[in-house]
């Protein structure tokens, strides 16, 4: 299993703490301020932050190569971008702002097709 390097580490601590510090927050001081929309958005946020920071996760400890590389980055872009659109605009961000949205579900797309291509290669490596 790889190891992460420091600002990988770092990377994921920051992203994990962030999906609980934003559950609890939108648990708890958002619950009466948010209109059904918004908690929906919110909720979806949350849990979309929390998986894909599961897979850097995976993507760090597992995989190896520059598709690793790609899919570290596109799983942290896709968190910024699609979680950040949703978090805005469940706060009141003009309704086009989640015309981004869709940039971090391609990032997410892009992030397990490379993690996937990443394993492949790695597997491959490792029956030689």
């Amino acid at each position: 299993m790889r190891q992460p390097d420091r600002a990988t580490g770092l990377l994921v601590g920051l992203a994990g703490a962030s999906a609980v510090v934003l559950g609890a927050f939108g648990a708890h001081a958002l619950s009466n301020v948010l209109d059904a929309r918004g908690i929906e958005l919110w909720h979806t946020a949350v849990s979309y932050h929390f998986w894909h920071v599961l897979a850097l996760v995976f993507a760090v400890m597992a995989a190896a190569g520059r598709a690793r590389r790609i899919a570290i980055a596109a799983f942290a872009m896709g968190i910024v971008v699609f979680c950040g659109s949703l978090y805005a605009l469940a706060l009141g961000a003009p309704r086009w702002f989640g015309a981004i949205t869709p940039l971090g579900g391609v990032a997410f797309i892009v992030g397990w097709i490379a993690l996937g291509v990443a394993l492949a290669a790695k597997a491959s490596r490792d029956a030689r």
